[in-house]
């Protein structure tokens, strides 16, 4: 596991299309019994290479009700995004993830992580790699069907401060969705 990280680290296959360069960011563990598989680093976490260390990032401990020096015992929680470096940023926020990230490294990485028993699909780019065509017709759906995935797997939108809307939208997410993600988080880590 520790020479696959390094290789990851070290990583420089699409390093021409980076507008910050590369710089992978993620954390796992042998043990990690938590996945959490987000999109790509921002600009801040491009920073300071600590994963989720931004507004999302304490979103989603929020919703997970876990405060971050658990967040971050990467022996409970894997935090392995679709994309590992900055991929830039477009007209409406930062861009997608660099596709050629999970194909090449996923797959190497879930081998050295026998103990995952829950995986967080955070956004529609890791819904689409995980689930594929099991995945409802838009975003909002897949996240709202989320027992349909479960026990392997846990549809969640992305925790940004840019999606504030949609949950205003849709309040069955923080009574149904959270209380769920919580529980589930929770018999994994007791």
């Amino acid at each position: 596991m520790e020479k696959l990280l390094e290789e990851i680290r070290n990583c420089r296959i699409c390093e021409e299309e980076l507008p910050l360069g590369p710089r992978p960011v993620l954390r796992a563990h042998r043990d990690s019994k938590i996945l959490v598989v987000g999109q790509a680093p921002g600009t801040k976490v491009h920073a300071s290479g600590v994963p989720w260390d931004d507004a999302s990032g304490k979103e989603l401990r929020r919703w997970m009700g876990v405060e971050p020096s658990l967040f971050y015992t990467e022996k409970i929680f894997g935090i392995v995004p679709m994309g590992f470096c900055y991929p830039g940023r477009g007209k409406g926020g930062d861009l997608p993830p660099m596709p050629i990230c999970a194909p090449t490294w996923h797959e190497q990485l879930r081998r050295h992580m026998p103990n995952v028993r829950l995986t967080l699909l955070i956004g529609q780019y890791a819904q689409a790699y995980y689930l594929g065509p099991q995945r409802q017709k838009n975003l909002t759906e897949t996240v709202r069907n989320f027992h349909n995935y479960l026990p392997d797997f846990l549809p969640l939108v992305h925790p940004s401060p840019r999606n504030k809307l949609w949950q205003k939208r849709n309040p069955w997410f923080e009574e149904e969705v959270v209380p769920a993600l919580r529980e589930r988080v929770w018999r994994e880590i007791v």
